[in-house]
């Protein structure tokens, strides 16, 4: 048989494989979608033809593409062209923003912004629909708040949405009002989509726009494969699997999208999606709901009190029961199932319930997973691992919330057991990575930073030093864990022969810099199937001849 000649290779000093904790010399040796061979110079100079394109590294880091385990593709898309009020530290700061934003693009109705969180301004109070009136008393506005949860409109949205005193709230949200019983300006929850529906109504071409724009960021950012979860009702309206079926078919899909639709009982209409997007590039992986919301607005369900306002723990987003059977359904039928689950109530909910389908229908191999993980009570650490449940965290979350408004709610003792991230990995809990893009931003070394420092917001003060991971353990949860997540660790997430070649080369090898440049370090090279979707390499590239 003659030898296989390499379309691509790739070498550097350092190789993080995926198979042992530190870098190795390598050389990848890539045909078509394949990682063929992995070796030494002299193992892979047989695979070297005329037309292999060579890159030759010397100590930049290779490793396996970055998988991103839970964003949110349309939704962020959007974001990246809003209003970032992450910056602001005080409500005037923050219309600043939206008002310079306003200016810049004078021919979009609707402006939009992200990320606002009053817990950082100076006086801590959240804000109301006038002082948006009086920057944009005639454009409705529509600003998401830093966890997702909430957000905070003008008159002229609630206008649009015909939302007015007597408007009732929808199950599972609240229209706040003022004394006067007037609203406010905030919708908490399932509220945000009385606004959201008339704001995001995006025509097709508009929508493949936003999409093109979403995979050549995460190329560049070396993020290779991610997983789409259903966000909100509100946020379906944005969801259109057909426009990434179009770029699959065009050659255009430089990132590996696993869709997860909403788990709602719903199981012939998920079954017909299951059926329709099945491929390596594209493909239904499992269903996702929520139970609970989050903290900072006392939407997380706890199984006590909040601290600071004892009359409330919380509420679950749907009837325990209802959870039970829908779970307990859709494993029988062999769904992958994710909650979103923040406080030590909700995560206790989502256990019982995986538990619940296998008392039910049998043990089998579910791989559930439970989103966030943020409150959990100490009796149910264990429990990741009896249930073969992952623990999908993304680490920057704890840098977000301002730390001491996120103790305030829970209270001294809870916060003993806040994003036990080393915790549950010693417990023998998988860990799989992500940002929950645009909730965060979609780079991956912010979360891998967070994991390896536990550095809080303050940019200081370690929250929990005994939570922190090590390097090698943190890239192994944003490669093999989400591979692991999605029954795809025969083919993704370490670099070995027979694997797709999904691949980053970082410009600096990671394990040999002082932790605090992680975030910064920028991508050289991304290779998702076979194929280089961002080469930032210049002159490093070299041709053979």
């Amino acid at each position: 048989m003659s030898q296989q000649l390499a379309d691509i290779i790739v070498s550097s000093n350092t190789v993080f494989t995926g198979l042992s904790d530190q870098p190795e010399p390598a050389s990848i040796a890539i045909k078509d979608k394949t990682i063929i061979a992995i070796g030494s110079d002299e193992q892979i100079k047989p695979y070297l033809g005329k037309n292999t394109k060579i890159y030759q590294f010397n100590d930049q880091l290779i490793m396996p593409g970055f998988h991103d385990f839970h964003l949110h593709i349309m939704d962020g898309a959007v974001a990246m062209n809003s209003a970032n009020l992450f910056p602001a530290r005080s409500e005037e700061e923050a219309l600043e923003i939206i008002r310079n934003f306003a200016e810049s693009i004078p021919e979009d109705q609707w402006v939009i912004g992200t990320t606002w969180d009053a817990g950082y301004w100076d006086t801590q109070q959240l804000p109301n629909r006038f002082s948006l009136d009086r920057i944009l008393p005639d454009r409705p506005a529509l600003m998401f708040h830093a966890e997702g949860h909430y957000v905070w409109v003008n008159t002229k949205a609630l206008e649009i949405a015909n939302i007015h005193r007597d408007t009732e709230n929808p199950s599972y949200g609240i229209i706040g009002k003022d004394e006067n019983g007037e609203p406010d300006g905030l919708l908490y929850e399932k509220a945000m989509g009385l606004v959201i529906r008339h704001a995001y109504n995006f025509t097709k071409d508009e929508k493949k726009e936003l999409f093109a724009n979403f995979l050549d960021h995460a190329a560049s950012l070396g993020v290779t494969a991610v997983h789409d979860l259903f966000a909100t009702e509100s946020l379906e309206i944005l969801n259109d699997f057909d426009v990434f079926k179009e770029f699959e078919d065009n050659g255009k899909l430089t990132t590996r999208v696993h869709l997860w639709p909403a788990l709602n009982g719903n199981l012939e209409h998920v079954k017909r999606l299951r059926d329709t997007y099945q491929s390596d590039k594209l493909r239904v992986s499992g269903l996702k709901q929520f139970i609970d919301g989050v903290i900072t607005p006392r939407t997380a369900y706890l199984l006590e009190p909040y601290a600071d306002q004892p009359e409330t723990r919380g509420e679950i987003s749907f009837p325990s029961d209802t959870i039970k059977k829908w779970v307990v359904d859709a494993d029988k039928e062999g769904f992958s199932i994710r909650f979103h689950a923040i406080g030590d109530g909700a995560i206790r909910l989502a256990l019982d319930a995986y538990e619940e389908a296998q008392k039910t229908n049998g043990k089998r191999d579910s791989r559930h997973s439970i989103e966030h993980v943020e409150v959990i009570h100490p009796d149910d650490i264990g429990r990741f691992k009896e249930l073969d449940v992952t623990a999908s965290m993304q680490p920057d979350h704890f840098a977000m919330s301002e730390r001491g408004v996120y103790t305030d709610r829970i209270g001294n003792e809870r916060e003993k057991y806040v994003f036990l991230i080393n915790t549950l990995q010693k417990s023998g809990a998988r860990l799989a990575f992500g940002t929950d893009f645009p909730i965060d931003v979609l780079n991956p070394l912010l979360q891998i930073y967070r994991a390896v420092t536990r550095i809080d917001n303050s940019g200081k003060t370690v929250w929990h030093p005994h939570e922190r991971i090590t390097l090698a353990e943190a890239l192994k949860a944003y490669t093999a864990g989400p591979a692991y997540g999605t029954f795809r660790e025969h083919e993704l997430g370490t670099l070995e022969a027979g694997k797709l070649a999904d691949i980053v080369v970082l410009e600096r090898n990671l394990f040999d810099i002082p932790v605090e440049e992680i975030p910064d370090t920028k991508v050289q090279l991304t290779i998702t199937d076979g194929n280089i979707v961002f080469d930032d390499t210049k002159s490093l590239n070299k041709q053979y001849t």
